[in-house]
């Protein structure tokens, strides 16, 4: 009788051991995370519409990430609203995730770029170590005098890009080095946003609203 009970009290323990282990993995490493938690969906409504949720400027795409309404239909949107902007900013995003997971953040060809992590400059800056400064070594020699600078300095480059101006077309501009059409429309006041500007352009942009070149020539309205 002894040694059965001994016996019966070692696998108690043994399967009490066990469930303790189990729990602390499932708490050490948490559920796993979902796959768009990284996407900052404000940084993309910014860019696609300077965050204004519920906008409609009748150029067939809605809300703050510009849905069309067979996108907003295709994944689910309708049980929110009939159009996007008449959705929450929450109901927006919950579909927009849908979208992510089926087409990628390539969905949003110009502001997806926006949407990075919004931790990861955090992560970074942690990662970053800032490297110690060597001592400098003491030498017995006289430091020899300086020579006069005659040579006058550059002037100081502008620390801020400046905004797209207007080209001396009237109701046209012409691209420069690092423009964007979202910039573009932004600073030249398009109405209906990049995505008019690429549909009124795309016989010079092409289809890739992403890729414009310096010396392009874009009618604005």
């Amino acid at each position: 009788m002894a040694t059965e009970y001994s016996a019966r009290g070692r696998r108690i323990a043994l399967g009490a051991v066990l469930a303790g282990a189990a729990v602390g993995a499932a708490t050490l490493f948490g559920p796993a995370a979902p796959a768009g938690a990284g996407v900052n969906w404000d940084a993309v409504a910014r860019c696609e519409s300077g965050g204004n949720w519920k906008i409609n400027t009748g150029n067939g795409y809605y809300g703050g990430l510009q849905f069309s309404r067979a996108t907003w239909n295709g994944y689910g949107g309708q049980k929110y609203a009939a159009r996007a902007d008449l959705a929450s900013r929450s109901e927006q995003i919950a579909v927009a995730e849908k979208v992510l997971r089926g087409q990628g953040i390539g969905a949003w060809p110009v502001c997806g770029r926006k949407g990075g992590s919004a931790s990861a400059a955090a992560t970074r800056s942690e990662r970053a170590t800032p490297k110690k400064a060597n001592p400098k070594k003491t030498t017995s020699k006289k430091a020899a005098p300086e020579r006069a600078v005659t040579r006058r300095a550059a002037p100081e480059r502008a620390a801020t890009k400046a905004a797209p101006q207007l080209s001396s077309g009237v109701g046209t501009y012409v691209v420069r080095r690092g423009d964007t059409l979202s910039e573009i429309a932004v600073a030249q006041r398009v109405d209906g946003g990049w995505r008019a500007l690429h549909e009124r352009n795309r016989a010079v942009v092409g289809d890739d609203p992403g890729l414009i070149f310096p010396g392009q020539r874009l009618r604005l309205r």
